[in-house]
């Protein structure tokens, strides 16, 4: 058996090293830009897929598994892990796709037939509309459930081709910037329209199904968000009651056993202030955050991922474990409109904690690249309880030396570290309500940096820099 991982970064790591545990040999894909980048030597054999878009290009990965002989395709996530074509084209070439049926995905992971699939079920669904594609239908939505509206693409995520409107004269402007950008984003133009829930948590509920059953394993909370993209995730949810937990698993199940789910796969609910809770959207594939819930209950859920694809049976839940906390260390200025960052890794060290875990895609001395998602690790604590969990994870982050590339580590450390958080009042809106001031960097940080620049001064070193690196930043004035 072999497997081929049709991704990069900290993903296609964490793959590769979970079929290196079960003796499977894999193939890793890389584009032109990413040769030499570690997804490629932790892998048995690497393919070259062409330039930076290439990820997305089915022909050239299906081509790559043939070249190689690969039986089996892991897709990770973002790319195309939730594309109905792309499965299609495994199913057509003989290769298994790790990941749900093109059916299924068809039938969840396009907002508009997710909703109605969850309608059809008796799943609550957020009030709104599902066919809103045009101005007109915009308006007869609003009409019926007022306003605030989230006005969102039909088919995608991400927090694109979506727009809040707060009124009526706002509606025009959203809509067409909506429109466009779904376009842009999807080359799908299609619109459906929700009501605003306030204030909400967003908690997720991770599934298995095998195709005939299915098992909610755990929820992760993920309420700190950015712009629609998730900071800081932590499971269990200690802000739900028992009740609801049970409502979120049973809606959960009822999705994926009514599109014969079969593999991983995470459904995402907003909760609103009296505990009602909403079916959201399902990602139909392996999330960015399980590492929470394998944490919590002591699982691999790629290992899973795998046995399923082969036939595997589904595992009874386990016992959960304490609490974990995952962070996402991003290449990004928060301080400067979290604009992305690129740049060399000039110094890297991990910290090493007892239950702390890093999943990571990069190396010292390894570039960062302007053309995918910003996302360089993942860090991840567990403890007896969530304090523990948060404690872990702080000393986790301030043990972390990332150099050459501007990250949000120190905005991590601010919202671990606040109050709002220590108290668990995290909803969706909370981190955009609060002002974040930079801190002042540490003395210890400055003189190595001056140091670091004096030398490459003397050395008649040159290259390209990084405005934002702290390397040519304010020490290098």
């Amino acid at each position: 058996m072999k497997v081929l991982v049709a991704n990069r970064g900290e993903i296609a790591c964490r793959v590769m090293r979970t079929l290196r545990e079960m003796g499977i040999a894999s193939v890793a894909v890389h584009s032109d830009v990413d040769r030499g980048a570690p997804h490629t030597w932790i892998a048995d054999e690497a393919v070259e897929l062409g330039d930076a878009r290439s990820y997305l290009d089915i022909a050239a990965v299906i081509g790559a598994a043939k070249k190689t002989g690969a039986t089996m395709i892991h897709p990770g996530y973002g790319f195309l892990s939730q594309s109905a074509p792309f499965a299609s084209a495994c199913r057509d070439a003989g290769i298994t796709f790790i990941g749900p049926s093109p059916e299924a995905m068809v039938a969840l992971a396009d907002k508009r037939g997710s909703r109605r699939t969850a309608e059809e079920q008796g799943v609550p669904v957020v009030p709104g509309e599902r066919d809103c594609d045009t101005l007109d239908a915009v308006k007869a939505a609003t009409d019926k459930i007022g306003f605030p509206i989230l006005i969102k693409a039909a088919g995608g995520g991400g927090g694109k081709g979506m727009r809040l409107v707060a009124g009526a004269a706002e509606l025009a402007e959203a809509f067409e910037a909506a429109k466009r950008e779904s376009a842009s984003s999807f080359n799908d133009d299609r619109l459906i329209v929700e009501k605003v829930i306030h204030p909400a948590r967003h908690i997720e509920v991770q599934i298995l199904g095998d195709g005939k059953d299915a098992v909610a394993l755990a929820e992760r909370e993920c309420s700190l968000q950015r712009r629609y993209q998730k900071v800081i995730e932590e499971g269990p949810s200690l802000a739900i009651s028992a009740k609801t937990r049970q409502g979120l698993f049973e809606s959960a199940v009822k999705l994926a056993r009514a599109t014969k789910y079969a593999n991983a796969g995470t459904v995402e609910f907003l909760i609103g202030p009296d505990g009602q809770h909403y079916f959201l959207e399902v990602n139909a594939r392996i999330q960015v955050e399980h590492p929470v819930t394998e944490m919590v209950l002591g699982l691999d859920l790629v290992k899973l991922q795998v046995e399923i694809a082969q036939g595997g049976k589904l595992p009874a839940p386990p016992w959960r474990r304490g609490h974990a906390i995952e962070a996402r260390l991003n290449a990004e200025d928060p301080y400067g409109g979290f604009l992305p960052q690129s740049g060399r890794v000039l110094m890297l060290e991990w910290p090493h904690i007892p239950q702390v875990r890093i999943d990571s895609g990069i190396r010292e001395g390894g570039e960062i690249q302007p053309f995918y998602d910003p996302l360089l690790a993942k860090i991840i604590a567990l403890g007896e309880d969530r304090e523990q969990a948060r404690r872990r994870l702080v000393e986790a982050l301030r043990e972390t030396t990332l150099l050459g590339v501007t990250t949000n580590q120190p905005f991590l450390l601010q919202v671990l570290e606040s109050e709002m958080f220590m108290r668990g009042e995290t909803y969706t809106t909370t981190l955009e309500s609060m002002e974040w001031k930079e801190p002042p960097v540490p003395e210890f940080v400055a003189a190595a940096a001056k140091r670091a620049m004096a030398v490459k001064a003397a050395s008649g070193e040159s290259g390209p820099a990084d405005r934002h690196s702290p390397w040519t930043g304010s020490f290098g004035r």
